[in-house]
């Protein structure tokens, strides 16, 4: 393995897998795997699935933002997924690493668009994991039940092809489309992330206060 790809193998603040909830979550999600790619695809359904996403859970808070954290909540919006998928896989030996784009969503709820004043999400998250000599991208935001909700067919994940969003929904309308590459990251940019946050969504802060007062999945089954 080069050299600078032992960079994505260190535990780092956010990245906490030297924490023992999230390396015995790794071990017992890969338990009788034994390739590098069939342990990824364990990790990256465990992480879509086993972790709800909730674009409301967001505040400023480096503490919520460690894979432990995320971990223990069983929940998380799509860079809280994306930095316990990175843990994990770095726990079991898998290079990982962060990366972020900005891509409009049309099928978020009329609740979350008024909130955030615009249907463009900055800096969506996605981890990208080093297997057979060249790095995938794997992005398990949406859980399967949160994708039927919106008529999404869920990403599917086998270790050996990129796993993106995709542009149009099951039924034909405009899904998601990636407008600007913020590229790579060893560790979650927290600082950049929130300051960028800030500026981006000024409403959903002063008027959601990183309160969990509103139930995402709730919204997508009433809208649907």
């Amino acid at each position: 393995m080069h050299a600078d790809v032992q960079l994505y193998l260190q535990p780092t603040f956010f990245l906490d897998y030297n924490t023992q909830e999230v390396a015995d979550f790794a071990a017992a999600v890969c338990a009788g795997h034994t390739t590098a790619a069939a342990k990824a695809t364990a990790l990256y359904y465990a992480v879509r699935d086993q972790i709800k996403y909730d674009p409301y859970d967001l505040h400023y808070s480096r503490a919520a933002m460690r894979a432990s954290s995320i971990l223990q909540k069983k929940s998380g919006y799509c860079v809280s997924k994306a930095v316990l998928l990175a843990a994990i896989g770095r726990q079991q030996q898998i290079p990982c690493r962060l990366g972020f784009a900005d891509v409009t969503n049309h099928l978020s709820t009329a609740r979350l668009r008024k909130m955030m004043g615009t249907d463009l999400f900055i800096y969506h998250g996605y981890t990208e994991m080093y297997l057979n000599n060249q790095w995938v991208k794997a992005t398990p935001a949406f859980n399967l039940s949160l994708c039927t909700r919106f008529n999404v067919q869920p990403l599917e994940f086998d270790g050996t092809e990129d796993s993106i969003f995709h542009e149009s929904n099951t039924l034909g309308q405009r899904h998601m489309e990636y407008v600007r590459d913020h590229g790579h990251f060893a560790d979650l940019p927290f600082e950049e992330i929130f300051a960028a946050y800030g500026k981006t969504y000024p409403k959903f802060f002063e008027n959601f206060g990183g309160k969990k007062t509103h139930d995402f999945s709730a919204e997508a089954a009433a809208e649907s």
